[in-house]
């Protein structure tokens, strides 16, 4: 859960680096580290097989194979001499995708949607190094360069400085999350794990086969971020600011309050299910949830 004491809370307003760095806590404890096929923490296994410590399979004795790595019970069954191969490891990437649309720079709990995505992010961050991976992050930008990836807490330090400066104010510059995914498939080698920070009605936006083809290649999690207004609004009159002028929407009217359902609640529904139908792990977290509640369960971190 968050601090309880709120010592690095922050305002709610805009996301501090501080605030960002002590959620390392939260992610360690939650978070197992990740482990290979043996039991042990490292690194993913690579699909290569290599001089790694991990065993892969036997097979005949060539000249030039090492004899420390002779299959003494392989050998001794067929008669032929057989050597061990082992499984090379190579860190994965996992990249976070920031979604930074204006919508997001908005809360009437705890704290601002793009302050809870610019919290999760970092949680992502420090499980990612936490499980050995090296990481990168960028955002919907013709101007503003992807973060290169970058292995251990001097990694996840420049993300989180990223996801400071990201999530302080909406970039004049925001090209838009359909623009960031399109960034990122040129970037992620098969094998990654994509972290998506989003606004749910920007994700709903972005076409069928771009998710489907992040998720054939890739381990996808969508991290959607509501304001509970939104989710259930009161029964009650509730007054708005638009364009200068003050509207007033009367939700105690069935009428009002489905077509507030129809604006907010359905399209979440439908992408939840659009998504999970791919096998993209998809969170909804609200500006009022503790920024780990979508470690609890734990998705396997085992390496089949």
């Amino acid at each position: 859960m968050d601090d309880p004491a709120g010592a690095s809370q922050g305002d709610g307003l805009r996301p501090s680096l501080a605030e960002l760095v002590a959620l390392r806590r939260n992610a360690h404890r939650l978070a197992p580290a990740r482990r290979g096929r043996l039991g042990h923490a490292g690194s993913a296994p690579a699909p290569m097989r290599g001089r790694g410590m991990e065993y892969a399979e036997s097979r005949e004795y060539v000249a030039g194979d090492d004899a420390r790595h002779i299959d003494w019970r392989v050998t001794a069954r067929t008669g032929r001499a057989h050597t061990k191969l082992f499984q090379a490891e190579r860190e994965r990437l996992t990249l976070l995708v920031a979604d930074t649309d204006p919508v997001l720079y908005f809360g009437t709990r705890v704290r601002f949607k793009s302050v809870q995505a610019a919290r999760v992010g970092a949680i992502a961050a420090w499980l990612a190094q936490r499980q050995g991976d090296r990481l990168g992050a960028l955002r919907g930008s013709a101007v503003e360069a992807p973060l290169p990836p970058a292995g251990g807490t001097r990694g996840v330090l420049r993300v989180l400085d990223a996801l400071t400066r990201w999530y302080a104010q909406p970039p004049a510059e925001d090209a838009g999350l359909d623009r960031a995914l399109e960034q990122a498939s040129r970037l992620l080698r098969p094998g990654a794990r994509v972290v998506v920070l989003a606004d749910p009605g920007q994700a709903a936006a972005i076409s069928v086969s771009r998710w489907t083809a992040l998720a054939m290649h890739h381990e996808v999690l969508v991290m959607l971020l509501v304001d509970p207004l939104e989710l259930a609004p009161p029964s009650a009159p509730l007054a708005f600011l638009s364009e200068g002028r003050r509207v007033l929407l009367d939700l105690d009217r069935a009428s009002v309050r489905e077509h507030w359902r129809e604006r907010f609640v359905a399209p979440l529904e439908a992408l939840q299910k659009q998504l999970a139908s791919r096998r993209i792990q998809v969170h909804v977290v609200a500006t009022d949830d503790a920024s780990d509640c979508w470690l609890t369960p734990m998705p396997s971190a085992v390496v089949a």
